[in-house]
């Protein structure tokens, strides 16, 4: 008699808890365009209950216990919503939210590049941003690259490493372009070999905005990233379509055309990209050698995403790039060789990279990601001296864990690198071909200690075949004092494989450059810290905004590699017993007005590599630089700006002294519903090195190139038109 007793009251409690389970179904739309927020997140406050919304804007919530709950509905780029609601439900019929869009755009983003959930305000690792308003911008300067997108930014420099053909690398705060990782969502395609051209290679069109991450980094994403890590992200379909064109051409006869579409419908969404981009070769002012090379690029990126339900995203995408650079002596490119006129430097690429990701959200608000690269890139580069001819072929595998749980978040994962290089014999030289495996597994832990500290502390182990492993913590704090002053301290180890591809081998078209080796050369290892302070507020009711960031940064590499002459004319890479030192500042100032907004920036480097004592200025490197851009916009219909940039004079590679010199340009467009014009006037004042200079000594038919530091196209106007259906 007892068990039944016990038993039927076993029965009752189960069946009480059964029906104290409920379900809440929402639509979450856009409150302007009633547009469906496609991947908002709803949770009951206090619990592990929550989920994400589908490509439809609809979210389900399961398992709500009885009584008044307060649920908390979030979404990129929108304010935060709570609303409080009584279960049971009265009525069970779908109810539909509204968000209002965030009036501080940048505040509320979710970046990608720290794999965190967190909106930038919450993160304590520094992050610039580069919106999409400033990519549409920039690509009416410059719609067949990023070049200009990047070289734009305060503590960042684009240096052109060949006089005739236009490659260029990215400095970061003062340190040699493979310093810096650059990836394409989250992937690593320009790294190696493939990344010589990467600059040069990739429009804007596609991209929602650009994550740029100063100073320390491989612990994020391992080795390359000393200087720091710049992200480019990609677009991604809504239920609403993007169909947008274009058209542009250049003063020194230029051409570019490209095209997006994007489409979500269901549980399907396609992406396509495609552009062409032409140039005949052209030199100003009647100067010797091709200040911008002749070239063909045809690029196509298609994408697609399925969401086969609320909880799991898929995406697989193809970057394919096919090119043909020529530069060297303008009479020879355009009218064939003579006995005087027959330089010349040749690039053929074709770059077919695929990516995969497939992410799975949890119950318990954890988030699993598997990804996987695959990269083909190959690249003929001839001169008249000497042929390279080589193909990479690298791998990119990870996986991912995250999980958010009240004040911490962890987030650990694996991956697995691979890096093959095979090069065609030419020369005498032997054979520069490798094979690099790199296996890592990282952690890393962000925890809201209070309401104004936020900790962030991470830990790396990567395991390089052949060189031996290498452990990387880094540790970044947020402190935060009310709602107008904050402020970012970090700091991590860095380090970076023995690579042939610098900027220093792309000046000497790897000719005589002897392979690397592992019992020669060794890693390079760094240090790095950075300390920043923001300040943000308003004037006159409102009416004027203001901001200040003021960034100090430091960076100690160790056993640098650096080309040097050897035996019989070649040159070998050798790890210096020397170190190299950067340090410097960065002050970023933003002020707004009514339809006015003005930037101004000023990037101080001081950049030294020390052997004992005796200190080199690094080249290359101007120790003061400043930006500053004044634009006037009226939403939908003007946007007018003008800029005007100034670098100091920079110590070169031969021991002389390059001089400074300012770059100035004016940018106007006129905005209709479905298309607008714009015209674009680059370098107004004409500033190029072969005004100042001989670029190189030698004769025409075999000239030695000093290091470009300055404009050589000088001033060239472009214009055109973008169609948005």
């Amino acid at each position: 008699m007892m068990k039944a007793s016990l038993l039927s009251a076993l029965l009752v409690l189960i069946a009480l808890h059964t029906c104290a389970q409920n379900v809440f179904t929402v639509y979450i739309k856009d409150k302007a365009s009633k547009e469906p927020l496609a991947g908002a997140t709803i949770n009951i406050e206090g619990t592990s209950v929550g989920t994400s919304a589908t490509p439809e804007g609809v979210a389900t919530l399961t398992g709500i216990s009885n009584g008044k709950q307060v649920i908390h509905f979030k979404s990129v780029g929108y304010v935060d919503l709570f609303d409080s609601v009584s279960f049971p439900l009265v009525t069970h019929d779908t109810i539909t939210v509204f968000m209002d869009a965030a009036n501080e755009e940048m505040d509320e983003v979710t970046v990608s590049s720290t794999r965190s959930s967190r909106t930038i305000q919450d993160l304590p690792t520094r992050i610039e941003l580069i919106s999409g308003e400033e990519l549409g911008e920039k690509s009416n300067m410059k719609p067949g690259d990023i070049k200009m997108v990047l070289s734009e930014s305060t503590g960042i420099q684009t240096l052109q490493t060949s006089a005739t053909s236009g490659n260029s690398a990215i400095r970061i705060q003062g340190m040699d372009g493979r310093y810096t990782q650059i990836l394409k969502d989250g992937f690593p395609l320009y790294d190696g070999f493939s990344g010589g051209l990467g600059l040069m290679q990739t429009p804007p069109l596609d991209l929602k905005r650009v994550e740029i991450i100063k100073g320390a980094s491989s612990t994020l994403y391992g080795g390359g990233a000393i200087a720091g890590l710049i992200n480019l992200i990609s677009k991604t379909p809504s239920p609403t379509k993007e169909l947008r064109f274009n058209l542009n051409a250049t003063s020194a006869g230029g051409v570019d055309a490209s095209g997006f579409y994007s489409k979500l419908k269901n549980k399907f969404g396609v992406m396509l990209f495609g552009a062409f981009n032409s140039s005949p070769a052209y030199a100003p002012a009647n100067t010797t050698f091709t200040a911008i090379p002749y070239y063909r690029r045809y690029t196509l990126n298609p994408k697609v995403f399925f969401y086969p339900n609320s909880k799991v995203d898929v995406l697989f995408g193809i970057n394919s790039i096919y090119e043909n650079r020529k530069g060297g002596d303008i009479q020879y490119i355009n009218h064939g060789a003579d006995s005087v006129h027959s330089y010349f430097e040749d690039n053929k690429c074709e770059r077919i990279s695929s990516i995969f990701e497939i992410r799975r959200r949890f119950e318990n608000t954890g988030t699993l990601t598997l990804k996987n690269s695959l990269n083909h890139f190959n690249r003929i580069l001839n001169t008249p001296a000497t042929t390279f001819d080589g193909t990479q072929f690298a791998t990119f595998t990870e996986m991912n864990y995250v999980i958010h749980k009240g004040k911490l978040e962890w987030i650990a994962g694996t991956n697995l690198i691979t890096d093959n290089f095979q090069e065609r014999k030419f020369t005498n030289i032997p054979l520069r071909n490798y094979d690099i495996t790199t296996c890592g597994i990282f952690l890393e832990n962000i925890w809201d200690v209070s309401k104004h500290f936020i900790l962030e502390s991470g830990l790396r182990t990567d395991y390089v075949a052949k060189y031996g492993a290498v452990v990387l913590p880094r540790i970044s704090m947020l402190f935060k004092f009310g709602t107008h002053f904050s402020s970012r301290l970090g700091g991590g180890l860095g380090y970076k494989t023995p690579t042939l591809f610098t900027e220093e081998s792309e000046r000497v078209a790897y000719m005589n450059i002897q392979p690397l080796s592992p019992t020669f050369n060794k890693l390079e290892r760094s240090y790095g810290a950075n300390w920043d302070v923001n300040y943000k507020t308003t004037f006159a009711d409102g009416k004027v905004t203001f901001s200040v960031n003021q960034l100090i940064f430091y960076t100690m590499l160790k056993d640098p590699l650096l080309l040097s002459a050897a035996a019989n004319n070649t040159y070998q890479f050798e790890n210096l017993v020397a170190h190299f030192n950067a340090k410097g500042a960065e002050t970023n100032m933003k002020v707004g007005y009514g339809h006015f907004k003005l930037f101004l920036g000023y990037t101080f480097t001081y950049s030294l590599i020390e052997n004992g004592d005796i200190y080199r200025e690094t080249p290359l490197t101007p120790m003061h630089h400043t930006n500053s851009v004044l634009m006037y916009e009226v939403e939908n219909k003007w946007k007018i700006g003008a800029e005007a940039y100034y670098y100091s004079p920079q110590r070169l590679n031969d021991g002389t002294i390059g001089r400074d010199y300012w770059l100035c340009g004016f940018m106007a467009e006129r905005i209709w519903k479905h298309m607008s014009v714009y015209i674009n006037f680059e370098n107004l004042l004409d500033s190029r090195q072969t005004r100042y200079e001989s670029i190189y000594s030698g004769t025409i038919a075999q000239p030695v190139f000093r290091d470009i530091y300055a404009p050589l196209d000088g001033f060239v106007a472009n214009g055109g038109i973008k169609i948005n259906l």
